[in-house]
């Protein structure tokens, strides 16, 4: 669907019930609460599914539209979430319920009814910006998280998918007087001590392989255990590992409750990160992708280097 059949079908219907993926981030959520703005803004009823693991640094945003229990929905929408695996535990009931998939990652995988997908946005949050445009509806109440979405999902702008039109985007969210500073200096100018201390760990113990150009990042339960983190103070440490000169790949493995391993890989023009993460049952983006792993960290870490080199040799 164009983002102007999507408004159609938004005009068309009511009662929505709104998903986000798991380990939910600025983008899902930012999208997620404008889109309910918006549609309340319209008249419609609209409401989110609970997310269980959204941090307090993201709460805010969402807060004022989580459904209660005995909410009613008839048209069920989700936002920048790519794959069956990434539904939240609760929202297992809809792998088969989704009326409409908005999304901008490549690895989409079709559930959808209908779908709205544009891999060459840098953040799903450009394509609901297009979308509150078409309906009318681009208020401080719908700009203020699309901005959240854009610039937390582009690493405050300097990601490798970064285009002209997302400077745009994040210009004419930036003009409808929304606090933006505030934003800018949440998100990306503050780190608890706890976090500090988490990075210097992370730089301390960070190795490095394929002559220096790959480095891995582990995230071990005993390590978050002993500085006693939360979510928010391990929000987006897949960023650290990327910023060491001479590295082109870099891979960032967190350790679950479970006991498996969530691993982001970022990269740049010699490695896909999508085929790399493929090869383990995930994806994403060329540049940001990620997976899974259920096994010992060993088994993990050779996994993900021998499909970090596959890729490159690709």
């Amino acid at each position: 669907m164009t983002v102007k059949e999507v408004a159609a079908f938004l005009r068309a219907h009511d009662s929505y019930l709104i998903l986000t993926h798991r380990r939910p981030d600025g983008d899902t959520l930012g999208c997620a609460a404008a889109l309910c703005a918006m549609l309340r803004q319209m008249g419609k009823t609209a409401a989110l599914l609970p997310n269980a693991e959204v941090t307090s640094l993201y709460a805010d945003y969402v807060a004022p539209y989580w459904a209660a229990e005995d909410y009613r929905y008839e048209t069920v929408v989700s936002v920048d979430l790519a794959a069956l695996g990434l539904f939240p535990d609760n929202a297992e009931r809809f792998k088969n319920r989704v009326d409409l998939a908005i999304d901008h990652h490549p690895s989409y995988e079709g559930f959808g009814k209908e779908s709205c997908v544009h891999p060459e946005c840098a953040a799903c949050g450009e394509i609901l910006y297009e979308l509150a445009v078409e309906l009318g509806q681009l208020t401080p109440a719908v700009a203020l998280p699309l901005y959240v979405a854009v610039s937390t999902d582009t690493g405050c702008f300097v990601y490798s998918n970064v285009t002209a039109n997302t400077h745009r985007v994040a210009a004419a969210l930036m003009e409808t007087g929304i606090d933006y500073r505030a934003a800018n200096k949440r998100h990306f100018r503050t780190k608890t001590k706890k976090r500090l201390a988490l990075e210097a760990e992370l730089l301390r113990t960070m190795e490095f392989y394929d002559e220096g150009r790959v480095v891995v990042v582990t995230l071990p339960l005993s390590l978050a255990e002993r500085l006693s983190l939360t979510e928010a103070d391990m929000d987006d440490v897949s960023a650290l590992g990327g910023v060491v000169e001479g590295t082109d790949c870099s891979i960032t493995m967190k350790e679950t409750k479970d006991g498996a391993w969530k691993i982001s890989v970022r990269t740049g023009a010699r490695v896909n990160a999508t085929k790399a993460c493929a090869a383990l049952g995930g994806g994403g983006h060329r540049a940001a992708s990620g997976c899974v792993y259920h096994g010992p960290l060993a088994e993990a870490k050779a996994a993900i280097l021998a499909a970090v080199q596959a890729a490159a040799e690709e």
